[in-house]
């Protein structure tokens, strides 16, 4: 057996498994964040839980990366990867990946390739915008001379940050915190431009079939 016959079946085996530790690691960290008197016992175990996610990303990427063969050249090559590693609460966003591959094993058509790109951004905007939020909120919410003290205050500036936007109404003050922003941005940046782009080459693609269809001397 090949090693890419053999990683291709150990993604397809651990696929679901992975995005259910992503969803539980998500959830975890959001109650510790937005609990600030959670008891102790209950403290312990969303620790426990963010441990044992991590534990098992990290178990996937290490059987990846040995059963990829390229040695060293797996982190250069799978970026992706290595960041999510290193930065678990951007793993919710293979969740994604989830219902594609639901529709190909029950021989389901999938959606097409603009549609696609839609509802891919929408869902990475949702987790990137809740997973940002949760972060800027961990680090602002008791910085002196902070502006972001609630929840709220940080949904709403990952919303205006995504949206590329930037009222400058409440902004991150701590290093960290401005680092998620620069992060943020940038994704903003992507997803627009990847809704932006395929709606434009739909459109293109309506108009030529609209040409082709009409009558010649019209």
């Amino acid at each position: 057996m090949t090693d890419d016959s053999r990683q291709a079946r150990w993604d397809s085996r651990t696929e679901a498994p992975l995005a259910v530790a992503s969803m539980l690691y998500l959830t975890a960290y959001a109650v510790l964040v937005l609990a600030s008197r959670l008891p102790g016992a209950w403290r312990d175990l969303c620790l426990a839980v963010l441990i044992a996610a991590w534990a098992a990303f990290a178990v996937d990427y290490a059987v990846r990366w040995r059963l990829s063969g390229q040695g060293p050249r797996f982190v250069r090559t799978h970026c992706l990867d290595t960041l999510v590693l290193v930065l678990p609460l951007l793993r919710p966003l293979r969740v994604v990946r989830i219902y594609e591959a639901v529709q190909r094993r029950h021989g389901r058509p999938r959606l097409a390739l603009h549609a696609r790109v839609v509802t891919y951004a929408g869902l990475s905007a949702l987790l990137i915008g809740f997973t940002g939020a949760l972060a800027v909120y961990q680090r602002e919410h008791t910085a002196p001379g902070g502006t972001i003290r609630t929840f709220g205050d940080a949904v709403w500036w990952t919303a205006a940050t995504l949206a590329t936007v930037g009222y400058g109404d409440v902004t991150p003050v701590t290093p960290l915190g401005r680092v998620i922003a620069v992060g943020l941005m940038l994704c903003g940046l992507a997803l627009l431009g990847a809704v932006t782009g395929s709606f434009s080459s739909w459109l293109l693609q309506v108009f030529a079939r609209e040409d082709e269809e009409r009558p010649p001397g019209r």
